[in-house]
Formats: C-alpha cells, sequence, structure tokens
C-alpha cells in the first residue's frame, strides 16, 4: 500500500512539473501576443490622430507606406518596402537599363555612403568614388533620412542637374559636384587584352551578366589568336556593387569543374541552401587574378570568395565591401514588394564575410591621383650616357642575327607599355604583372 500511495504521489508531482514546463510557454506566448495587438491599436490611435488634427492634410497612403518602411528599415540597412513604381524600377534594374545617377549607395553614421559608382555613368564621369559620403542633395541634409528618402531626393527626370556634398577621406572640407542624371544603360562586362592576358571587367550582376561574359572571353581569346596564346585573365571585380545572387553563382561555376561555390543560411535550418559548381571551365584552367577593392560588394565578394577559397585564383587589392547577406524581394498586394533580409551566406571554406569582407591575397592599393611631377630630364642629357649604347665608340652586338635584333626592340616596347599601364591603373598592372610571372614558371608548351 505504501508503494502504491508513493506511485502515486510521485506521478502527481510529475503532472505539477509537466503542468509548469508547458503552461508557463502558453502563458508567455498569449502575454506577447496581447502586447503585439496593444501595440497594434497604439498604431492605430497615432494614424487616427494624425488625420485628424496635423497642421496639414496628409496622404493616408503615403502615412503607411512611411511606417512599413520604417520597420523594415529599423532591420538592417538592405530591408526596405518597394512602393509599386520602386518595385517596378527595380525589375527594370535587373535588366540592365535604369535612370539615375549611377552609385551604388548604403547607409552609414546617418549619411548616405557610395558603396560604388557604377561605370561609365554620370557618378562615375563627375568623380564619385568608393567610400565617399553625401551629406546634402541641392543643399538640402540627408541627416536623420531613411535610406529610401534619401536616394528619392537624388531622382530626377533626364538631362536635370543635382548638386551633392561630397566628404571624402584625405580631403579637408566638404565640397560640392554637379551630375547631370542620365538613363543608365549598364554593359555588365567589357573585355580587352593587355599583352598576352585578357581583362575582363565585370561591373554588375544582372541578366546580362553571364552571356556577356561569355561572348567577351570568346572575343578577346580569339583576338589573341587562341587559348594556347592566353596566359590568364584579370577578373575586375572593383568597385562592382553586386546583384543577383543567381548571377554570382553562374561567373563562379564559369571558371571552376566542382565543388560549392556558396551557402546560405537563413533563420531556420531548413532553409539553408548549397549551390554547386558544375563541369566546365571557360578558360580551361589557365591562371586567374581577381581584383576587388572597397567597393566590391555582395554578389562580388561571392564570386572572389569562391575563386580564392578553391584556390582558383590569386585575389589582389584590398579589403571588399563586406555584405554577407541575402535579400529576397517578395511581392506585395497592390504591386508593392518587401525587400527582406531573409539569410547570410558564407564561402566554400565556411566563412562569413559580413562585415569583415574578403581579403586579398595580396594587399595592392590604388595610389591616389596626384599632381604630375615635373618631367624628369633624360639621364643621358643631363647626367651623361643612360647605357652602353649611348657610349661613344662602343663594340656593337654581333651575335644576334637582325631579326633577334628586332625581337627584343619589340620585347622591350611591350615592356614599356606595360609600364605606362602602371601610371593609369596600378593594380591592373600589378595583376597582369602576376600572369606573366606565372606564366614565365610554367612549363613550355
Amino acid at each position: 500500500m505504501k508503494k502504491f500511495a508513493m506511485a502515486a504521489l510521485g506521478g502527481t508531482l510529475a503532472g505539477i512539473v509537466a503542468t509548469t514546463y508547458v503552461a508557463a510557454p502558453l502563458l508567455a506566448q498569449e502575454s506577447n501576443e496581447a502586447s503585439v495587438y496593444e501595440q497594434l491599436d497604439l498604431f492605430g490611435d497615432i494614424f487616427e490622430r494624425i488625420r485628424a488634427q496635423y497642421v496639414e492634410e496628409v496622404d493616408e497612403t503615403e502615412l503607411i507606406e512611411a511606417a512599413i518602411g520604417g520597420m523594415l528599415q529599423s532591420l538592417d540597412p538592405h530591408s526596405s518596402y518597394l512602393s509599386p513604381d520602386d518595385a517596378d524600377k527595380m525589375r527594370v534594374q535587373t535588366r540592365g537599363e535604369f535612370g539615375g545617377l549611377g552609385i551604388e549607395v548604403t547607409q552609414a553614421d546617418g549619411f548616405v555612403k557610395v558603396v560604388s559608382p557604377m561605370d561609365g555613368t554620370p557618378a562615375y564621369e563627375a568623380g564619385i568614388e568608393a567610400g565617399d559620403f553625401i551629406t546634402h542633395v541641392d543643399g538640402e541634409s540627408l541627416l536623420g533620412l531613411g535610406l529610401d528618402e534619401a536616394v528619392e531626393l537624388m531622382r530626377g527626370p533626364v538631362g536635370s542637374e543635382i548638386i551633392i556634398t561630397v566628404v571624402r577621406e584625405g580631403e579637408d572640407e566638404p565640397f560640392d559636384v554637379s551630375i547631370i542624371r542620365d538613363t543608365i544603360k549598364l554593359t555588365a562586362v567589357r573585355g580587352r587584352t593587355e599583352g598576352s592576358s585578357v581583362v575582363v571587367r565585370v561591373t554588375t550582376f544582372n541578366e546580362q551578366t553571364t552571356p556577356n561574359l561569355e561572348a567577351n572571353l570568346e572575343e578577346q581569346i580569339e583576338e589573341l589568336g587562341g587559348m594556347d596564346n592566353v596566359n590568364g585573365i584579370v577578373l575586375d571585380l572593383r568597385n562592382n556593387p553586386g546583384g543577383l545572387l543567381t548571377q554570382a553563382i553562374s561567373v563562379a561555376d564559369s571558371f571552376l569543374e566542382s565543388g560549392e561555390i556558396v551557402s546560405t543560411r537563413g533563420r531556420q535550418a531548413a532553409d539553408g541552401e548549397r549551390f554547386n559548381a558544375t563541369p566546365g571551365d571557360l578558360i580551361d584552367g589557365k591562371p586567374i587574378v581577381v581584383l576587388i577593392n572597397g567597393g566590391s560588394a555582395s554578389a562580388s565578394e561571392i564570386v572572389a570568395g569562391a575563386l580564392q577559397d578553391h584556390r582558383r585564383a590569386i585575389v589582389v587589392g584590398t579589403k571588399s565591401f563586406g555584405k554577407g547577406s541575402v535579400q529576397t524581394v517578395m511581392p506585395l498586394r497592390g504591386d508593392g514588394a518587401m525587400r527582406l533580409t531573409t539569410a547570410r551566406y558564407y564561402t566554400p571554406s565556411g566563412r562569413s564575410i559580413q562585415a569583415l569582407g574578403v581579403s586579398p591575397d595580396i594587399v595592392v592599393a590604388q595610389p591616389r591621383n596626384r599632381p604630375e611631377a615635373e618631367e624628369e630630364e633624360p639621364a643621358s642629357s643631363a647626367f651623361g650616357p643612360r647605357s652602353e649604347a649611348d657610349l661613344r665608340g662602343r663594340l656593337n652586338n654581333d651575335s644576334l642575327s637582325e631579326d633577334e635584333v628586332r625581337q627584343i626592340e619589340a620585347d622591350r616596347e611591350k615592356a614599356e607599355k606595360a609600364a605606362e599601364l602602371r601610371e593609369e591603373d596600378y593594380q591592373m598592372a600589378y595583376a597582369i604583372d602576376i600572369l606573366k610571372g606565372l606564366s614565365a614558371l610554367g612549363p613550355k608548351q
């Protein structure tokens, strides 16, 4: 009987404990829901007060959109509400043509910060640089405005003038820049040759990027007389603000035969995804140098990180921007949309670049433009001969044929042309020198 009583008592105690553990979360959930409904009632009260008592009549639709926008902007700098007009503009932008200044921006320290100017756009031509802060538009301060509100101030009719006030590191005072708004037609990829190297400049990741990349590579390789004459490619991702995740994966896949390209991890474990490379390399394993800088963000960092982790490329330049999150655009009723951060992405080695960026294998800073120095007087005229060839009565070189001499002079001319590139684009010249070095150490064809 005692044993039965003890067992019954134990069962009773267990029931009490179980009830405590189950009831507490339920009570907390009910309390939270009640609090949410109270806050929604508060929102309704404030909305009605504004409609009835604000000093001027207000547009109710704009009020609600502003409230939604504020809620999303409180999450992170990349989540936002898109009105029907903005959603339509975004869809057009992913196709590669839109109106504006041609800058990718984010918000930092209460001001608008330039992630990067886009090649060939009004902002690029006006000298706007990655890292610039825009503090005023046409004399109106941007301090305290949301990012969407600040961007709206910079929009306007094509052909109209805008004056933005810029604060730049290294400059003592803010300065004004006048820009004429224009229709932005992005060329996603541009290609050219430098000696035996192919240079591919990727400016953005939109629906045109992969097809343009393939076409440019084919054209430049053909210009050099085939893959056997190519010593490698420079993939220039500097000042590339990113774009479509699918295109970043596709571009990285263009140079990888297998392995993970990127993984995404959301709030729930089941939301995670992995994206792997498929067989096929557009350049048959030739060396790659990837150029990045502080204006390389998002999709650019996915490509650079994947090629770096797989040891498929040497990454050169300066630390990238560090945007390691994925935004999903969700259609809403009324033709609007919501851009919501839904995941973080990770490179093949499992590292997140959020707020850290991709660190280059070789750090090479781009020298700032400086006034041209006075032209130095040739050494031969100022301090005597520059080389043996300038000496009077020198011996001639009789070990080489005329054709061999001409070849040496042609090689010297190429080297001098490469030296000129260092004055125009030091980082690019450095990248091409790396390819030349790899080619020189490689096996004879």
